[in-house]
């Protein structure tokens, strides 16, 4: 297979885009498409600043990675979940993302849960009923929270993430499977900002996985490969298996369902009407982030429980360092 541009040989062939490129083309590709789609959905301009979650991963890393050879100013954030498993595995993630911004000269915040809230994340899910199965949903809590205080308290115009074509066609199946109206309400590349909640994008909303992995190779990324220990048997990666052996039959199926959902939600598909406000957001009285709730939001309710109950336990959580 040769490259469409030089005719030299492709590194990668594209049967989705009917486009075969060689490393430099496509080291050239990716940035352009990301370019194209933060100027198509008005993510955000080379004035405003930009916080990059951070995770060690090759998505996370090659969105900073791309935005610094566009020329915007983009920091980054690393959360420390204190997620061992026999793996090391948030030390080793934390270790890569410190790695790649003191190679480039880069600002890295890192939050670290255990020594900031008093325990780890499968520590605070073992002593919540958010951890009934999985540390997932208190570690999604978790996260959200920080991002939104972080680039709230700092000064920061928008939160990106690295959520690429396959993450959000995964969701968006499965939130149509069950027709969950409010989730399907609030996906879109881009979550504009609101009472307390900076503005939320996904530049490489429309890259396949597969893309920037090759890209993160291509660039030389060191990147953590491991997912999450807790993420095995999780619904969204059996939900990634289905569409790619659907990919595979039919080239293009997961951009085409995605780019298909995005023009009937333009359409207003899904849109609650100018007549429904929706809850009412109120500060939370103990963080002072946004919460419908009258009293303490669902981050201050649930860390309070885990450190209630660590006391009672009489020991500190492990994996807490000072």
């Amino acid at each position: 297979m040769k490259c469409r541009k030089c005719g030299t040989r492709a590194v990668l062939n594209m049967r989705q885009h009917r486009l075969a490129l060689c490393a430099e083309h496509f080291l050239e590709w990716v940035p352009e498409q990301t370019q194209r789609f933060i100027e198509k959905y008005r993510m955000f301009t080379h004035e405003e600043r930009v916080l990059v979650a951070i995770s060690g991963g090759k998505d996370s890393l090659a969105l900073w990675d791309v935005l610094g050879r566009l020329g915007y100013k983009a920091d980054g954030l690393y959360i420390n979940l204190g997620i061992d498993h026999g793996t090391g595995y948030s030390d080793v993630s934390g270790q890569k993302a410190a790695a790649f911004a003191e190679a480039h000269a880069l600002r890295l915040h890192v939050v670290d849960v255990p020594a900031t809230l008093g325990a780890s994340i499968p520590t605070a899910a073992r002593l919540t009923h958010r951890g009934m199965h999985k540390p997932c949903s208190v570690c999604g809590l978790t996260k959200r929270h920080i991002m939104n205080r972080l680039a709230r308290d700092l000064g920061y115009d928008v939160l990106a993430t690295g959520h690429n074509l396959d993450d959000e066609v995964a969701v968006l199946f499965g939130n149509t499977l069950t027709w969950a109206t409010g989730y399907l309400a609030r996906q879109a590349p881009v979550l504009d900002a609101e009472a307390g909640f900076v503005r939320k994008v996904k530049p490489f909303c429309r890259l396949y996985e597969r893309e920037t992995a090759a890209y993160s190779l291509l660039r030389g990324i060191d990147y953590i490969y491991e997912e999450c220990p807790h993420a095995d048997g999780a619904t969204s990666l059996y939900y990634k298996d289905v569409l790619s052996r659907m990919e595979t039959e039919r080239p293009g199926i997961k951009l085409s369902f995605y780019l298909s959902f995005l023009q009937a939600r333009q359409a207003g598909f899904m849109q609650a009407p100018a007549s429904d406000p929706g809850p009412e957001l109120k500060p939370c009285p103990a963080c002072g982030q946004p919460t419908t709730s009258g009293d303490a939001c669902s981050f201050c309710r649930t860390w309070d429980s885990v450190r209630t109950r660590l006391a009672a336990e009489g020991s500190p959580d492990e994996s807490a360092r000072p």
